[in-house]
C-alpha cells in the first residue's frame, strides 16, 4: 500500500515508514532530540499507522504497525511502542517509555519518562503518570520512577498515579482516583488514596466474553 503524506507534514530524512502509513496535515515525525546540528537517531513506525494533525514524534523510537495518534499528540525518543496501539489528541508521550502490543491511550494523558504500560491495558480520558518522588531535589532526575501498568489493567479517567506504582494484571483504578500504592493483579481500587473495595472477578461486566462473529450473527 503506497504512503499518503500530506504536503503541509514534515518527515524528516532519518523517518523509516513502512507501507500504508497515513500522516496528516502539519504532522512533524523525526524530531531531533537534541536540536539543530545533532545527528537525529532513526525513528521507525510499522505499517498501516496513521499520524492525525499537528502530532509531533521524535526520532530515536520504534513503533509496531497498525500505530495510531489523535491531533496534536506529541511522543518523544527513545520509546518502545508495540502492535496496535492508539494514543489520543493531546496526550504526552515522554521519552524512555514502554507501551506493549495493543494498549490504548485516551485523550489529554501524561505518561513520564521511564513508564511501562504492558499489553492490552487500557488509559482512561486525563489520567496522570507522574515520576518524580520529591520534584526539584538535588536527585530528582536520577531517581525518576514512572508507574508499571500492567496487562488488561484499566485505569478510570482522571486517575493520579504516583512514582514507580506497580498496577496488577487486570486491576481496574476508578476515575479520579489517587494511585499512592501498588494494586494487586485483579483489584478494583477507588478513592484518595486508592483503595481495594472489591475483586474484578465480582463485577459481572467481565466475566461476559464477547460474542464471536457466528454468535453475533
Amino acid at each position: 500500500m503506497p504512503l499518503n503524506i500530506s504536503p503541509t507534514a514534515v518527515v524528516h530524512p532519518n523517518v523509516e515508514l513502512d507501507d500504508g502509513a497515513v500522516v496528516e496535515e502539519f504532522a512533524i515525525l523525526g524530531v531531533s532530540p537534541g536540536g539543530v546540528g545533532q545527528e537525529p537517531k532513526p525513528l521507525r513506525i510499522g505499517p498501516i499507522a496513521r499520524i492525525r494533525s499537528h502530532s509531533v514524534l521524535y526520532g530515536g523510537s520504534t513503533i509496531g504497525a497498525g500505530f495510531q495518534t489523535g491531533h496534536g499528540v506529541m511522543i518523544r525518543e527513545e520509546n518502545e511502542i508495540g502492535a496496535h496501539v492508539s494514543v489520543g489528541t493531546h496526550s504526552v508521550i515522554e521519552h524512555h517509555v514502554r507501551l506493549g502490543n495493543g494498549v490504548r491511550i485516551h485523550s489529554n494523558v501524561f505518561v513520564p519518562e521511564y513508564s511501562v504500560v504492558e499489553d492490552g491495558a487500557w488509559i482512561g480520558p486525563s489520567v496522570t503518570f507522574t515520576n518524580a518522588l520529591y520534584p526539584l531535589s538535588h536527585a530528582a532526575k536520577a531517581n525518576l520512577r514512572g508507574p508499571i501498568i500492567r496487562s488488561g489493567a484499566k485505569i478510570g479517567a482522571n486517575a493520579t498515579l504516583l512514582p514507580g506504582v506497580v498496577v496488577g494484571r487486570d486491576a481496574l483504578i476508578g476515575a479520579g482516583s489517587v494511585v499512592v500504592r501498588d494494586v494487586p493483579d485483579g483489584a478494583v481500587v477507588v478513592g484518595n488514596p486508592a483503595r481495594v473495595v472489591r475483586q474484578i472477578t465480582e463485577i459481572d461486566a467481565y466475566q461476559t466474553a464477547f460474542p464471536t462473529d457466528s454468535e453475533s450473527s
